[in-house]
């Protein structure tokens, strides 16, 4: 998730050089929104990892 966020990333700054406003909001919009689901995913899965096992 965190790669793919860094993609949408690079297309939402190099749109923005060249001047296409609505695709780089749009890229950073989905950068933002993968960057947080992947966020939460690592947090739960640190905290699942770190359950005992029965």
């Amino acid at each position: 998730m965190l790669t793919w966020a860094a993609l949408f990333l690079v297309i939402a700054i190099v749109a923005g050089v060249l001047g296409l406003t609505g695709v780089a909001g749009l890229s950073m919009q989905i950068a933002w929104i993968l960057f947080v689901v992947g966020l939460v995913f690592a947090i739960v899965f640190f905290f699942i990892g770190r359950r005992p096992r029965i």
